[in-house]
C-alpha cells in the first residue's frame, strides 16, 4: 500500500504525500500533501500527527486555523496551499507515500500558533 521504507521516516516539518482515505463527512480526503506536526521523539507507535494541505482560496485569509504556504523548491509544492490545522489527525506510517519537501521554521511557528488558537492554549 505504501512505498515508505523503514530507512525513511517522516520528520517534523516535512511535507509528504499521504493517503487519507477512507474518510467520513467533511474530513479532507484523497492522497494529498500533509505536513508532519508531531515531534520526532514522541510516540512509540508507528504514527505521526499531520495537518493536511489544500488548494488556497482567498477566503481562507479570514480563517486563523489555516496557514498559507507558497510553493518553492524546498517544500515541493506546485501551487499556493493552505495548511488546515483544524483537521489534525494521527496517521499510521503505512499511509505515507513519498516525501515532497520541507517547511522552514517560520512557517512551523505559524502552524504552532494556529494549533494553539484551535485548542485554546494560553
Amino acid at each position: 500500500m505504501t512505498s515508505l521504507s523503514i530507512d525513511i521516516l517522516p520528520l517534523r516539518s516535512e511535507i509528504w504525500l499521504v493517503n487519507l482515505n477512507p474518510t467520513i463527512g467533511s474530513e479532507i480526503r484523497k492522497t494529498r500533501p500533509v505536513v508532519v506536526i508531531s515531534v520526532d521523539s514522541i510516540g512509540k507507535l508507528p504514527l505521526k500527527l499531520i495537518a493536511p494541505l489544500t488548494d488556497w482560496k482567498q477566503h481562507f485569509e479570514l480563517n486563523p486555523w489555516q496557514v498559507r504556504v507558497e510553493p518553492n523548491e524546498n517544500n515541493g509544492l506546485t501551487k499556493i496551499s493552505g495548511i488546515d490545522v483544524l483537521q489534525l489527525r494521527g496517521v499510521d506510517l503505512q499511509r505515507f507515500v513519498r516525501k515532497l519537501g520541507i517547511l522552514p521554521p517560520e512557517i512551523m511557528k505559524e502552524i504552532n500558533l494556529a494549533i494553539a488558537l484551535v485548542v485554546d492554549f494560553d
